[in-house]
């Protein structure tokens, strides 16, 4: 049951950042590209039509979490606390930036939100990617100081920052490997809500948003490199699960055929198949991590106490047994949601109310 549910959560969370990463991507975009009134108000609408029903699938997600492995979420929402909140107040801020800018026609007033939007959508897809790298590197758990723990093995409580060294035995939540996942996060979503803008809009800059897509693309796999390397002095046995079952080889392929869809942007015919293109690097590259520190959901930095897993996290047989119906239940409803919205925002939403 641990494996079912493993699953069933990692596929909503992948459904979430293919979703909601095309919302931060354009927020990116609109920060920096969008310059005339027509193109702010044309790109905040490609967002603003869909963020709060694909925030959806992470509240869904959240909630799998608490049921299936509640000690993973008590260590985790109490260590992380501080960056969580950070995370909590620029959701706030994107969502109230994309309702609040055509609530008065004062250029000031749009300037504001639409800051508000570009800057909280960047620092969001930073710190999704910052949390990820955090997960795969571990944190120090039970508190070890000089080789003995001083709290229970699943507690920990991470700074902001400590040591920007990624190998250090009690890391903070940024150091140079977290920072490099948070820039790949940044880089990968920009590409993919760009080629949300260029499938659902008829945006003035789409004609030079290939180009941008093709330097960050080239950055991204510069980037990829880099972190393969640190993540490989952070934990030497990285390959360990695609060794042992080769079929996993998959998912870094899945990754590798989006990035060079990126690279390639300009031969690539249909913003239809961009889209898919920048959909596939996400889906490989989150589904690639999870693999790869399988059956771990977080590592521990020290030697005193070891990792939390999947097993030593859940609730039980019975319990998750007991919620499969309600979560398949839940899980049926998100899609048909998912599939209405989609039935009735089909095609380019240039003149599609945003309803204010």
């Amino acid at each position: 049951m641990e494996v079912l549910w493993y699953i069933i959560i990692a596929a909503l969370l992948v459904v979430f950042f293919v979703l909601d990463g095309y919302d931060f991507g354009v927020g990116i975009i609109h920060l920096f590209f969008a310059k005339s009134e027509r193109d702010r108000l044309v790109i905040a609408k490609s967002a603003g039509l869909f963020w709060d029903s694909n925030e959806v699938w992470l509240v869904a997600a959240g909630g799998m979490i608490f049921m299936a492995f509640p000690t993973f979420y008590a260590s985790v929402f109490s260590g992380f606390y501080l960056p969580l909140n950070i995370v909590l107040w620029l959701i706030v801020f994107r969502a109230i930036g994309l309702e609040f800018r055509s609530q008065f026609a004062m250029p000031l007033w749009r300037d504001f939100w639409d800051k508000a939007f570009g800057v909280a959508s960047l620092l969001l897809a930073l710190f999704f990617g910052i949390a990820l790298g955090n997960i795969v590197r571990g944190v120090n758990l039970g508190s070890v100081k000089h080789g003995q723990s001083f709290h229970e093995a699943h507690y920990f409580f991470v700074p902001l920052w400590n040591d920007f060294n990624p190998l250090s035995s009690d890391p903070g939540v940024i150091d140079g490997f977290t920072v490099t996942i948070g820039a790949m996060a940044v880089i990968a979503l920009t590409i993919h809500g760009a080629n949300w803008i260029v499938l659902k809009t008829n945006a003035s800059i789409n004609h030079k948003l290939p180009a941008v897509i093709f330097r960050l693309s080239v950055a991204l796999l510069v980037l990829t490199g880099f972190s393969l390397l640190l993540w490989t002095r952070i934990h030497p046995n990285l390959w360990h699960n695609f060794i042992t079952n080769p079929l996993f080889l998959f998912f870094p392929l899945v990754y590798f055929v989006g990035l060079f869809g990126g690279v390639l942007v300009h031969k690539v015919k249909g913003a239809r198949y961009r889209f898919l293109l920048s959909s596939a690097l996400i889906v490989g590259g989150i589904v690639t991590t999870l693999v790869a520190v399988f059956p771990v959901v977080l590592p521990s930095s020290n030697h005193v106490n070891g990792p939390l897993t999947i097993y030593n996290t859940g609730s039980g047989t019975y319990a998750m047994s007991a919620a499969l119906p309600w979560g398949i239940l839940g899980v049926v409803l998100l899609v048909v949601y998912f599939l209405v919205q989609r039935r009735l925002t089909a095609g380019k939403i240039d003149d599609m109310d945003y309803g204010h």
